[in-house]
């Protein structure tokens, strides 16, 4: 296996846990939110640095 592919796996894995602890903790919207905030801040950033 890759190295890519074990980066990617563990990263999955780690967005997973985060969001099962997030539910268990009653702060789901606040992580679904962050997450969407911090995606269109990669997405502009990546814009920027073209």
């Amino acid at each position: 296996m890759k190295l890519n592919k074990i980066r990617s796996a563990l990263y999955k894995s780690a967005r997973i846990l985060g969001d099962v602890n997030a539910a268990k903790n009653g702060t789901i919207g606040k992580r679904i939110a962050r997450r969407a905030v911090g995606k269109a801040t990669g997405k502009l950033m990546g814009k920027l640095f073209k």
